[in-house]
């Protein structure tokens, strides 16, 4: 796989994100370089290229490709902004992530995924990513405020703190419903006090996870 990846790499963005309307240049480049497989379990690596979601143990999935230049996109990075992710997964977000942005904060509630994820992100070259275990939901304070927040994971409301962490003119991403169905990829911007929110297309993640649930998700196939 390790030989395919780049021209594997090439198809996926042409056939799954240009020809789906995504356009911004950046997101193409760092979707066309970044070696999906490195961040697939090793029974999913023949397939982590295609158009789905991809296992990557503890009942957790690396977002199908189109959603992650879609989300990419809807941020807008233009290479400085500091960047607070809910959920770093496989890592494989991140690494577009830290591709695109001055700094980006990472937080995983499910400690054996992120020890994977930064064993990757470490061996890739990565230095400008700080992680920490935890429960997204409440954000990272201590490093707030933030010009972007990227909730890779359901919810059925919008965490208070993370509004609270935005940084005035930042832009937060996060789908929006219940877990056990579609939910609906919100976009929220922050203009001083007030808030504004565009409702975009439905897609599919799995839910933001809490303290208890990370616990008994901690019990799944590592895959």
């Amino acid at each position: 796989m390790a030989g395919d990846g780049p021209r594997e790499a090439g198809r996926m963005v042409q056939r799954q994100l240009q020809s789906r309307g995504i356009t911004d240049r950046r997101v193409i480049a760092a979707m066309s370089q970044v070696p999906r497989h490195r961040f697939a379990a090793a029974a999913s690596r023949s397939g982590c290229y295609g158009d789905h979601p991809v296992a990557i143990g503890f009942r957790q999935t690396m977002s199908q490709p189109f959603m992650v230049g879609l989300m990419t996109e809807l941020l807008s990075l233009t290479g400085g902004e500091r960047v607070l992710e809910v959920g770093t997964g496989s890592g494989y977000q991140t690494a577009i992530l830290a591709e695109l942005a001055g700094h980006v904060w990472s937080i995983e509630i499910i400690p054996a995924l992120q020890d994977r994820a930064k064993r990757v992100l470490a061996d890739l070259g990565y230095a400008n990513i700080d992680f920490r275990t935890g429960d997204g939901a409440l954000g990272w304070r201590d490093e707030a405020p933030f010009d972007r927040i990227l909730v890779a994971a359901a919810s059925a409301a919008v965490p208070s703190p993370l509004v609270e962490q935005l940084a005035d003119g930042g832009v937060m991403l996060i789908p929006i419903g219940a877990e056990d169905g579609y939910q609906v990829m919100t976009t929220i911007r922050r203009c001083g006090g007030a808030t504004r929110t565009v409702r975009g297309v439905d897609c599919r993640f799995v839910p933001l996870r809490t303290p208890s649930a990370a616990a008994g998700a901690a019990g799944g196939e590592p895959g």
